[in-house]
């Protein structure tokens, strides 16, 4: 089946999405569409950062990524994602959140990949979350191809579950050792706070 330009576009503009602050390999887009050149690609995808970037109706863009590509916002939204970080939290986190940021507050720095192998499930919208809620940042970059960002709690993560410092946690393997029992480690931190959650 031979595909319309605009429907590689949006298959493109697809997996830009759901691969989020990883980004995408343009090896990893040749993959799903063997139909195009590893050089078509790139020029589809240069055509659209320039759309990206000079449609003002839109806030975000496309950056580049060693061998790949990133969709994220615009220079102009860093003070807009400020505000709205700061915007008082009414809403609890959802438990697949609460299970992602538990992982990283326990695990960091950790990669998305590796959340998912704890999580055993995809945690893109997750991170996205906790991203824009401001309780975990970028920390850094694994080592290795692809280079996949390595996420961190921060301050106001303390400051929204009522803690000093990381050393409140509860202690996972002295816990897991009084109760002659494994436990997850987003169910310890979830049994920990959840009355605090609740009032969140």
């Amino acid at each position: 089946m031979i595909l319309k330009r605009e429907k590689i576009h949006s298959i493109i503009e697809g997996l830009l999405y759901i691969t989020g602050e990883d980004g995408v390999q343009v090896e990893q887009i040749h993959r799903v569409l063997p139909e195009c050149t590893r050089d078509e690609i790139s020029d589809i995808v240069e055509r659209m950062k320039e759309n990206y970037q000079t449609n003002e109706s839109s806030g975000l863009m496309i950056t580049d990524l060693p061998n790949g590509y990133r969709l994220t916002t615009k220079p102009f939204m860093k003070d807009y994602a400020k505000q709205f970080a700061a915007i008082p939290k009414t809403a609890p986190l959802s438990q697949a959140a609460l299970e992602t940021v538990a992982i990283i507050a326990y695990k960091q720095p950790v990669s998305r990949i590796d959340i998912e192998e704890i999580r055993g499930v995809k945690s893109e919208r997750a991170l996205q979350t906790l991203v824009v809620k401001g309780l975990i940042k970028e920390v850094g970059r694994a080592e290795g191809s692809g280079r996949a960002i390595l996420y961190g709690v921060t301050p106001l993560f303390l400051d929204y579950f009522g803690l000093h410092d990381l050393s409140e946690l509860p202690p996972l393997a002295e816990m897991t050792k009084q109760q002659n029992e494994q436990v997850d480690t987003y169910d310890l931190f979830y049994d920990q706070y959840k009355e605090t959650v609740k009032d969140l």
